[in-house]
């Protein structure tokens, strides 16, 4: 199910098998109606933009790892995430073969 504001441009989801999307219409003003929001993924968009420039372009091969540090980021935004970073390489360290 996609999430989604007024853009015309998700119109093209439905032929591709998804459901129709739950629409929020920022035009009236409307960010949140009964079924759906979007603010959550702007806000994130908004967070790994802003990381992302800051990279002043990248390759493609690596797109990904980078959208995946931002969201990391993101998601422990408030917390101080270098005792997070240690936990997880504890307790998942690197294979090497």
């Amino acid at each position: 199910m996609i999430h989604s504001d007024g853009w015309r441009g998700y119109n093209g989801l439905v032929d591709l098998g998804y459901a129709k999307p739950l629409r929020v219409d920022h035009g009236s003003n409307e960010f949140v109606n009964s079924a759906s929001h979007i603010n959550g993924i702007e806000g994130f968009w908004g967070f790994a933009k802003t990381r992302l420039v800051k990279c002043r372009g990248m390759h493609r091969s690596t797109f990904y790892l980078h959208l995946k540090e931002s969201e990391f980021r993101f998601n422990y935004r408030k917390e101080n995430i270098y005792p997070k970073l240690l936990s997880l390489i504890r307790n998942n360290p690197l294979k090497l073969s």
